[in-house]
């Protein structure tokens, strides 16, 4: 199929959320292919443990590629433990200077619990403002309900989280409500 043509895999809303010293980062469970859903369970949310240090991450975009990415991600890491902050640069520099990784596509939430990132092929590690990151096909609508919802103290980041990614899947058609939920605490 040419690339014109071909409808391009879609599908992800991951949303990490900060509060009362928690980081919870959810991610919806749907993969599509142009207007199917060849998946509707797909586990985006991991829990990484390299030198005995707890990272969470979501991804959105190629699957294959975010696991290259994470694996470097977690070397990073047993090279700098508990480093989060400079592990990300250093993953950055890398994605963006080398010619393998340069091509490829996907995006990261990434925290310890205590800092939280998105981090992106274009050598961007960005510390979301309001405690809240969000990317993927659905991202910007779950984004839109969590900060909504950050005004309600009552709710904890786990409900923020699961509320917001509720709201988008009710407007993304990449989105489902088939989460997977990690917590972490800073």
């Amino acid at each position: 199929m040419a690339d014109d043509k071909f409808p391009g895999w879609h599908g992800t809303t991951i949303i990490g959320v900060r509060r009362g010293g928690e980081v919870v980062v959810a991610g919806d469970g749907q993969v599509s292919l142009g207007q199917t859903v060849i998946k509707g369970s797909a586990r985006k949310v991991r829990r990484l443990k390299p030198s005995g240090h707890d990272v969470v991450c979501g991804f959105a975009g190629s699957t294959a590629d975010a696991f290259t990415l994470l694996e470097r991600l977690e070397k990073k890491l047993e090279a700098a433990p508990g480093q989060l902050a400079r592990a990300c640069v250093d993953l950055a520099k890398d994605w963006r200077m080398d010619k393998y990784l340069r091509n490829l596509e996907a995006m990261l939430i990434v925290t310890d619990g205590k800092d939280l990132f998105i981090m992106t092929g274009a050598g961007d590690v960005l510390e979301p403002e309001h405690d809240i990151a969000a990317i993927g096909s659905g991202g910007n609508y779950a984004l839109a309900a969590a900060r909504g919802l950050m005004g309600n103290e009552a709710l904890d980041a786990e409900a923020v989280a699961r509320q917001a990614m509720a709201i988008a899947a009710d407007i993304c058609v990449y989105t489902n409500g088939n989460l997977t939920v990690e917590k972490i605490r800073g």
